[in-house]
């Protein structure tokens, strides 16, 4: 969904959504697969404790532990009420300059309203990035929203505006079952998906589900899996349809040529006794 390489080094990515679209996950994932490609990554969690991390995400296919024992993955697990916004910068000032990473990850950020106003969490968010930025570090962030999608004013009309990159995952509802959708907002300098994709949490982590659209517009959950069947079915009738239509004209190609082989013999017959009159 961005493009054939993804977003640039030293980039900031905000990925924001309701509660249970899989915002940890998706960030989980990304250092992951950071950590995988050999490179560094700082994972700041405000929400969750590093074993309670760890184990939701190996439930996910997601193992991060051996990052962890090959010293390419720190996990930074702590209250965002424990220290001021000031405290909570210098900090990770700190662990950035002792670490080194290629990137960090904070989960969420939206946590942080909870020990500064608006303009401060703003700020301190600024200061942060243009840090990161300096270093050619790549930020990512999640943040909480509500089902109305103003997330206390941090994303929409604040921090929205300094990412290069933000992602939001969504449910979406049909059916009479709950789903979840990724678009991506926008992207500074690249090229990027305008679509609306169905995803699923599985054992092997995220699945990014093939676009199906019906007569409504995109299906998802049930109806993609209904829509689904209708398509094997049409295509099984197609091919019975073609395969009776196959047998019929080898039944009319055999018919034919056993005319022809008829009528070369009557015509073979006559000849000869053309020859025994002459």
């Amino acid at each position: 969904m961005l493009g054939t390489s993804g977003f640039y080094k030293g980039s900031s990515v905000l990925i924001t959504g309701t509660a249970g679209t899989a915002k940890t996950t998706f960030v989980a994932s990304f250092a992951n697969q950071l950590c995988k490609d050999g490179k560094k990554c700082i994972f700041f969690a405000f929400e969750e404790s590093e074993k309670q991390l760890l184990r939701n995400m190996k439930q996910v296919g997601i193992d991060l532990e051996p990052h962890i024992t090959k010293g390419l993955l720190k996990i930074i697990a702590s209250r965002p009420s424990l220290n001021g916004l000031e405290m909570h910068l210098l900090q990770i000032h700190k662990h950035v300059k002792n670490f080194e990473p290629d990137a960090i990850v904070i989960d969420p950020i939206s946590n942080l309203i909870t020990v500064g106003r608006f303009t401060e969490v703003q700020g301190m968010l600024t200061r942060l990035i243009d840090f990161l930025k300096v270093k050619g570090i790549t930020a990512v962030f999640n943040a909480l929203t509500t089902p109305k999608g103003n997330s206390l004013e941090l994303t929409e009309e604040g921090i929205s505006s300094l990412v290069d990159t933000w992602i939001l995952v969504r449910d979406v509802e049909g059916l009479g079952e709950r789903n979840r959708g990724i678009f991506i907002i926008k992207s500074r300098g690249m090229d990027h998906s305008n679509q609306v994709r169905e995803f699923m949490i599985t054992k092997h982590g995220i699945e990014l589900l093939d676009i199906h659209v019906g007569p409504t517009g995109i299906l998802t959950g049930s109806a993609r899996l209904a829509y689904k069947m209708q398509e094997k079915d049409k295509a099984i009738e197609k091919q019975s349809r073609e395969e009776k239509m196959s047998r019929e004209l080898n039944r009319q190609k055999t018919m034919l040529e056993s005319k022809i082989a008829n009528m070369w013999l009557e015509f073979e017959s006559i000849e000869e006794d053309l020859k025994k009159i002459s």
